[in-house]
């Protein structure tokens, strides 16, 4: 059987028009994301479910705020940040480096006095940083990284700065300064409390929750860099930090999360 041209023309407008109807998934795509060293835990499990949920890849680089704006700003092929502190991605923007109105508060960070040995710290932080025992303390640079300048901070409020330079040892980042504590090569560290209290992981050692009246709210931004402009990946990553299912994540890493941090 023959057909005419306008019965071919009708049937390939409604195949058309059905084409129409099917729902086309987007291509996956990849982007690549700068974390600050104090979320990497909670963004390595953030970026698992992610990657599984939406086939798109998102592959994390960590290290400290100060050396990831570094890299960013000498031209690094980042998608987009995580950053450890709200100035950063405002300076990344107003510098044309990321994309104006992409930046908001995905997490609140908080800080802990630690010791990887049980007992060790109590109810006191102050009394424990006091100890005539103590050889080291182990805190983040505040040159370079936000936990660093918040537990100089703390140390002011607690009338200890000056008292502890002889035992301050520092750490490049969080991750660093935690890592000397666990080690022992330092007795006691202003860590992140997201490096102590982790998922499924049975907490060790004893820490004092540092008093949030003792340093500035540590906002941790995220902001869309200029180079990811037009990354889906890197797009709909941001998108999914804000949703309720990231936040229970977020949360259950020791951060706050909402507008208020709580």
């Amino acid at each position: 059987m023959s057909l005419s041209f306008a019965n071919c023309s009708m049937l390939r407008r409604m195949a058309a028009a059905i084409l129409a109807l099917v729902p086309h998934a987007a291509p996956a795509e990849e982007a690549l994301a700068a974390i600050a060293a104090n979320f990497a835990g909670a963004a390595e499990e953030l970026a698992t479910r992610f990657n599984a949920e939406t086939g798109h890849v998102v592959t994390l680089t960590t290290g400290s705020t100060g050396k990831l704006y570094a890299q960013i700003a000498a031209g690094a092929p980042f998608d987009l940040m995580l950053s450890a502190d709200a100035a950063t991605p405002a300076r990344l923007i107003e510098g044309g480096l990321a994309v104006e109105g992409s930046g908001f508060a995905y997490a609140t960070g908080r800080l802990v006095l630690w010791s990887a040995a049980p007992g060790r710290v109590g109810g006191d932080g102050a009394a424990a940083l006091r100890d005539p025992g103590l050889r080291h303390l182990a805190i983040a640079n505040p040159k370079l990284a936000p936990y660093g300048k918040a537990a100089r901070e703390a140390l002011r409020g607690l009338d200890l700065w000056q008292e502890m330079q002889p035992k301050i040892v520092m750490g490049q980042n969080i991750g660093q300064t935690h890592a000397m504590v666990a080690s022992g090569a330092a007795e006691l560290g202003l860590v992140a409390m997201s490096a102590v209290l982790q998922p499924g992981v049975p907490q060790e050692g004893s820490h004092w929750d540092v008093p949030q009246t003792l340093y500035a709210p540590i906002r941790q931004d995220a902001v869309l860099l200029a180079a990811g402009r037009q990354n889906d990946a890197a797009a709909a990553f941001l998108a999914y930090l804000r949703s309720v299912a990231a936040a229970e994540v977020i949360a259950a890493y020791g951060y706050g999360t909402g507008d208020d941090g709580s």
